[in-house]
């Protein structure tokens, strides 16, 4: 802590003879206040001296500043951050401050007195003595620079569709259906993988290479009824030799940490974690209502494979559950309320993962909904083409594509992709059968730390792309105490979006940035407008206030929720091999 404090009192020389004086705490206050307004103006008035893009950062510092140090946001969270940098400077001891809480308070001083400098050293500026041709050519040269960079980055992720990548999981397929006593054929059948999903630690180390932490982590999962499962498929997808960079992100869907276990096993009731408050937005059995618009049906309350930070893993007890799949009467009731309310046009068919039904089953279902004439859209949600491709057949394609009605009723998928190296042939054969049929497919990317590194979701968004699938949604990880592993901070995702998406072409970058706000919905992360941050708690953690969608529109609350600590990431990234220096724009993300 000692060092990120002596840099804040180093940086904030100009601060320390207000802080330190005698004056009650609201003269205090305002006497910072008023010295973070000059530092603005007066940035403002030597544009000389300061680049015009740095003037944003004092900018945004200056107006986090005037949020953290309003009497407002003191009594929403109940500390005060301008309190304990007065105890701070006159010698008053707070143990439990951190060095993650005066590295944001160092970096937010140093940003508000105009002395960050990001836009020095690269420059897209034109020279004055060029135009026409010539000035054309300088500027693509340039651009030539900055697309160097971006393939340099895209470089290191490899996907699932490289030569090498097909040639090892072949090998690894083979040795699959020797141990599993399958043959081609049988691994092309969605209904043999679904029989042969691995739901304990033996299982799964027969048909992939774990750890021993992964092994006992499995086994305490399982023995304390925490869902978890993998598919045959899925597993032939794992490297030989656990702990390297390519297959990371997808060990860590499945395969739960420590501290996950830790979270969910000390809980008394699992419906602690419904982060989501379904129980509050269920508004008859297997129907969620958050917006106007749209409805959530679940009729299958399962998967064949449990991603560890899933939303609604406070309900899913095992893979395939006896029982999972909703009875008839049930659903006849939940389509019959749909039906009388006129005002959704949307129905998003999800669970669990409603394609573990049969044919037969979800046409019955989508026949139901297809009779009423308010519906115009019918999403199916669902990760089968990342987990268990083989689903996605002629038949059940044909079958979805005879509900499309253009200029009527459109029929699509909502998928979730999480990494480069999810993506397979297998994968995008299936998308092929769906975009033959009519049937849009988008992806929903879960933005956790294990797909966080620069230009990792790039190369992700790219790749799909190609293959024909729409970047839909980038999600901010649900800020639930059990996913404190895979959570990243706020402003890691926008500097993402802001620095590295922005690269992409425009097609290419579809998705939106958000931020899911208990028993409300999204809130989008592309604007200032959409939320606030309002202190900093003792590690460093950013506090925000979320801002609801229906704001201008009618009244709803606010959303208070703590963050993860920028120091605490950086500090993630670095022990992963990353250049932290690469990410020093973060802490100006707000």
């Amino acid at each position: 802590m000692q060092n990120w404090f002596h840099r804040f009192i180093r940086e904030a020389r100009d601060w320390l003879e207000d802080l330190r004086s005698d004056l009650p705490l609201e003269e205090i206050r305002f006497k910072i206040l008023r010295k973070i307004d000059a530092f603005y103006f007066d940035a403002l008035a030597k544009t000389s001296l300061i680049h015009d893009l740095d003037l944003m950062i004092v900018r945004d510092c200056a107006r986090a500043w005037r949020s953290i140090l309003h009497p407002r946001s003191e009594r929403i969270t109940g500390r005060s951050v301008l309190k304990i940098m007065v105890d701070a400077v006159r010698g008053v001891a707070h143990p439990e401050v951190r060095s993650g809480f005066w590295a944001e308070v160092y970096h937010l001083v140093r940003g508000v007195q105009g002395r960050v400098r990001l836009h020095e050293k690269d420059s897209l500026v034109l020279p004055e003595n060029l135009s026409g041709r010539e000035a054309a050519l300088w500027r693509s040269r340039s651009l030539d620079r900055l697309a160097h960079k971006v393939e340099k980055h895209i470089a290191r992720y490899e996907h699932g569709l490289s030569p090498k990548a097909i040639k090892r999981r072949k090998l690894r397929r083979q040795k699959i259906l020797h141990i599993l006593g399958g043959t081609e054929q049988d691994w092309y059948n969605w209904h043999w993988q679904l029989k042969h999903v691995a739901r304990t630690a033996n299982e799964l180390s027969k048909i992939a290479v774990l750890t021993e932490d992964e092994i006992a982590n499995i086994e305490r999962a399982v023995a304390g009824n925490l869902p978890f499962g993998v598919t045959p498929y899925y597993a032939s997808l794992f490297d030989d030799e656990p702990g390297g960079d390519r297959d990371r992100a997808l060990r860590a869907q499945v395969i739960p940490p420590e501290d996950y276990i830790d979270v969910m096993l000390s809980s008394e009731a699992r419906a602690e974690h419904d982060y989501m408050r379904e129980h509050d937005t269920t508004v008859t059995d297997l129907v969620v209502r958050r917006y106007p618009g749209i409805v959530i049906l679940k009729p299958y309350n399962s998967c064949p494979q449990i991603c560890v930070y899933c939303q609604r893993n406070w309900e899913i007890e095992k893979p395939l559950a006896p029982g999972a799949g909703a009875s008839e009467d049930r659903l006849a009731k939940a389509i019959g309320w749909i039906e009388r309310h006129k005002g959704i046009h949307e129905v998003l068919i999800t669970g669990g993962d409603p394609l573990v039904l049969s044919d037969s089953r979800l046409k019955a279902i989508l026949d139901a909904l297809a009779s009423i004439n308010h519906v115009e859209r019918i999403r199916i949600g669902t990760r089968m083409l990342v987990t268990m491709p083989m689903r996605i057949t002629h038949a059940l394609c044909a079958m979805l594509g005879s509900y499309r009605k253009p200029g009527r009723r459109e029929v699509c998928v909502i998928t979730h992709i999480e990494h480069p190296y999810e993506v397979t042939p297998e994968l995008v054969r299936a998308v092929q059968l769906l975009l033959r049929e009519g049937i849009r497919v988008y992806n929903q990317l879960v933005y956790t730390f294990y797909v966080s590194r620069r230009f990792e979701a790039c190369a992700l968004r790219r790749l799909l792309s190609r293959c024909g699938v729409e970047p839909y949604y980038t999600f901010y990880p649900k800020g639930k105490e059990e996913n404190a592993s895979y959570r990243v901070p706020v402003a890691r995702l926008v500097q993402e979006f802001k620095e590295e998406a922005r690269l992409l072409p425009g097609l290419a970058r579809t998705d939106e940035p958000v931020f899911n706000v208990p028993g409300i919905g999204k809130n989008h992360l592309n604007a200032w407008q959409h939320r606030d941050i309002i202190s900093i708690d003792n590690d460093g953690a950013r506090i925000y206030e979320f801002h609801p969608w229906e704001k201008k529109i009618a009244a709803q609350k606010t959303f208070i929720a703590r963050d993860v600590p920028i120091l605490d990431y950086l500090h993630r990234l670095e022990a992963i091999g990353e250049d932290i220096n690469e990410y020093e724009s973060i802490w100006y993300y707000f």
